[in-house]
């Protein structure tokens, strides 16, 4: 059985001690959580050691939102992998379309850093998703099985089981426009179609697919019924504990 996740991406937001407060009280407000929901939190570097430390001893995993692509050396302003496991950190987001985006990351420079973050003992939630441009022109089945294949085409079946997929409709990020269930379902039912072609029905089956488009209380609801949809990677409406655990109470 694969695992419903909800994880919380709070981008570049909060301070030190506001991201405390806030972990806290994710923490206190999980204890009311379903069977078998998981929940992430995935603050800023910054955060990463004082957060750990407010979640212990609770279920609330946390994340990084992004690693290096090289193992250690003189690259100023980068984040090794590693010393994401030394802060306290069980994951890492990959791939997020803001750092394709704005800082040009690449499927190349994303394989790298999969396979470091791997190595290093941490899970990878890695976002693939298109534009609007991209929508419009019906390439969107295209676009999501080209970066499926561009980078996770380099791992093995057993990686697989240390990797979640979210997948991010561009368009409906920061925007207040929303995917339809519908819509949403497709695409991950695509993406599962394209991980069991290579890895086999069992590793597709077993992989969690993440929702990442604008999810909020209002419509997780109808986004976690679907049957390909496996929970969220929440953006905005995890910067309040309420509101994201009321995303993960949807299941």
């Amino acid at each position: 059985m694969r695992k419903h996740i909800v994880a919380g991406n709070w981008k570049m937001n909060t301070t030190v001690p506001e991201g405390v407060a806030l972990a806290k009280a994710v923490v206190e407000a999980s204890k009311n959580l379903p069977e078998g929901v998981e929940l992430v939190v995935a603050p800023p570097f910054t955060h990463l050691v004082p957060v750990a430390q407010a979640l212990e001893g609770s279920k609330v995993q946390l994340s990084a939102q992004n690693c290096a692509d090289k193992e250690s050396g003189a690259y100023t302003g980068e984040v090794a992998a590693d010393m994401l496991v030394s802060a306290g950190c069980g994951l890492t987001i990959l791939g997020h379309s803001e750092r394709r985006q704005y800082y040009g990351e690449t499927d190349e420079k994303l394989v790298e850093k999969v396979r470091l973050a791997l190595g290093a003992g941490l899970k990878v939630i890695l976002c693939v998703g298109e534009n609007l441009d991209q929508r419009e022109a019906g390439q969107h089945f295209d676009v999501v099985k080209s970066q499926i294949e561009n980078v996770l085409f380099n791992f093995t079946a057993e990686d697989m089981k240390n990797i979640i997929v979210a997948y991010e409709p561009v368009w409906a990020i920061g925007t207040g426009k929303t995917a339809t269930a519908e819509q949403a379902e497709e695409i991950h039912a695509c993406i599962r179609k394209v991980l069991a072609g290579k890895f086999g029905a069992q590793v597709a089956d077993d992989t969690s697919i993440l929702y990442g488009g604008s999810c909020k209380p209002s419509n997780a609801k109808e986004l976690f019924a679907q049957s390909d949809i496996d929970g969220g990677l929440i953006g905005g409406a995890a910067l309040k504990a309420d509101s994201f655990i009321q995303i993960a109470q949807s299941f």
